[in-house]
């Protein structure tokens, strides 16, 4: 048996896709790093490259590697965390963009692989990738041929934060005599506008159905199967370390799916499954390969409850479990049954 039924709404996708593209007068990217975000990254981006995609972000060499086998030669593939040691036969095999991050990796690609495309991030306020402003002065003339200057924001999902206008204010000043094309904006970046959209936007959380796109249509649904109903008498310890007992006569299902197929113990006594319209609490912890779940107001006994679909998206079971959707969905286990619409 496996441990549920997890649907991925390709239609979906591609709205959200075209939705994003439609709010900008450049090009429209997709972020397809880890593994498409949890459902796929050859499966996410084919799909994405039909709809129109010609350029695809992924986190390591070895993820776009992988990608280019799917995808084929034509689209760009680009990689975040730049040119690494022992990536110089992946990135030429594959014909990667490294998204250079500092002067040792403009260094090395440029020694490494000469006349190979790249890319330069830009590190405009957020201090965790790109090449540093006090370091980009003596990097202007190497970057000349840059095929994308990019940067990233790390408010962009408060839409109000000083810091994302502050942000923008640095990177128009780093990129100002730059002739390279220019990318600011992630799914949060396009929200905030034109301003901050440059040349190329590169959504990614967006365009799974995840905030802080409010508007994205639901890409997953996960079903997860009932092993077996027990009635709990009241006083009853559920689960582990008896985390939870019964107020009165119960119906406690088990679900076969747990922390190992990705739902997180944070979920534990405070998640909430659901039978068509009726809402079963999760009770007690969340075991590796289990859950329990308080089933006494369904009207018939449930063969299957939803922990994602049409009452609960990806970031209200997030917000549950005190995380975000982005953990959620990239936790997806692989031992969910895949269905498609498409």
């Amino acid at each position: 048996m496996a441990s549920g039924n997890l649907t991925i709404d390709l239609r979906a996708l591609v709205a959200n896709y075209l939705a994003l593209a439609a709010m900008t007068a450049g090009e429209t990217a997709a972020v397809v790093k880890a593994d498409g975000y949890g459902l796929g990254a050859a499966l996410v981006a084919q799909t994405l490259a039909k709809a129109g995609a010609r350029r695809f972000f992924v986190a390591t060499a070895e993820e776009g590697a992988t990608l280019r086998q799917a995808l084929g030669n034509t689209p760009e593939i680009n990689v975040f965390s730049g040119h690494m040691a022992g990536d110089t036969a992946l990135i030429r095999d594959a014909y990667l963009v490294p998204m250079l991050n500092s002067p040792a990796q403009v260094h090395r690609h440029q020694e490494a692989l000469p006349g190979h495309p790249f890319g330069v991030q830009l590190d405009s306020g957020m201090h965790r990738l790109g090449v540093q402003p006090a370091d980009w002065p003596a990097l202007r003339d190497a970057a000349r041929n840059a095929t994308l200057l990019m940067s990233h924001l790390a408010c962009a999902d408060e839409p109000d934060h000083p810091q994302n206008a502050a942000q923008l204010a640095a990177f128009h000043a780093l990129t100002a005599d730059s002739q390279s094309p220019k990318s600011l904006a992630a799914t949060g970046g396009t929200l905030l506008g034109r301003p901050y959209h440059f040349d190329l936007i590169r959504p990614g959380i967006g365009l799974y159905g995840g905030l802080p796109f409010a508007q994205a249509q639901p890409v997953v649904r996960l079903s997860l199967p009932v092993i077996q109903i027990r009635t709990a008498v009241p006083g009853a310890k559920v689960g582990y370390a008896a985390s939870y007992t019964a107020p009165g006569p119960r119906q406690i299902a088990t679900l076969s799916s747990g922390y190992a197929d990705g739902l997180i113990r944070a979920m534990s006594s405070r998640a909430t499954l659901w039978h068509g319209d009726t809402p079963c609490p999760l009770v007690g912890r969340v075991s590796m390969d289990l859950l329990t779940v308080d089933v006494t107001d369904c009207a018939e006994p449930p063969e299957v409850l939803d922990i994602l679909g049409p009452h609960q998206t990806v970031d209200q079971l997030a917000e549950a479990a005190g995380t975000i959707g982005y953990e959620i969905l990239t936790s997806l286990g692989p031992r969910y049954r895949r269905e498609l619409i498409q």
